[in-house]
C-alpha cells in the first residue's frame, strides 16, 4: 500500500512539473487567479467601428456595392425562412391557395404588412438591413411565384 501511494505521488509530481515546463507563462501568472487570467477573461470579445472612423470603409466594403438587391435575393436571405417551410403559419412560396386571398387586398397592402410587420409576420421579416424597395422586390418576387 505505501509502495503504491509512492508511485502515485512520483507520478502526481512528475506531470506537474511537466506542465510548468510547458507553461508560456511565468510561475506566478500561471494560476487562473493570476492578475493576467483575470484580465484574460475580463478583454473585450469584439470592438464598435463608427462609419467615418478608419475601419469603417472596411465595413462599408464588405457590405457590398451598395445596389439595391434583387427580389430574389431579398427572399432568398430572409423571407425563405418561414415562407419555404410555412413556419409561424405562413403562407409558403408557391401555394396559390393560400395567396389568392392576400394577392387580392393588392401589392401596396402586401408591401405594407411586409415592411411594417403584420400578425405573426415581423416588421421587414426579419431582414433590418432591408430598404422598402427590396422589401417591394421581394413582395413582387414571391407573389410572382404564388400566382
Amino acid at each position: 500500500m505505501l509502495s503504491a501511494s509512492l508511485v502515485l505521488l512520483a507520478i502526481l509530481f512528475a506531470g506537474m512539473a511537466s506542465a510548468a515546463e510547458n507553461s508560456s507563462y511565468p510561475l506566478g501568472q500561471r494560476s487562473i487567479f493570476s492578475d493576467r487570467a483575470t484580465a484574460e477573461r475580463l478583454k473585450p470579445v469584439g470592438s464598435v467601428c463608427v462609419e467615418g472612423e478608419e475601419c469603417g470603409s472596411q465595413v462599408a466594403a464588405a457590405e457590398g456595392s451598395g445596389e439595391p438587391r434583387s427580389g430574389e435575393q431579398v427572399y432568398n436571405t430572409g423571407c425563405a425562412a418561414c415562407h419555404a417551410s410555412g413556419a409561424a403559419g405562413a403562407p409558403k412560396l408557391g401555394d396559390t391557395a393560400a395567396w389568392a386571398p392576400r394577392i387580392d387586398k393588392g401589392i401596396e397592402t402586401l408591401v405594407k404588412h411586409a415592411y411594417e410587420g403584420f400578425n405573426a409576420m415581423p416588421a421587414k421579416g426579419m431582414c433590418s438591413n432591408c430598404s422598402e424597395d427590396e422589401i417591394h422586390a421581394a413582395v413582387e418576387y414571391i407573389v410572382d411565384h404564388s400566382k
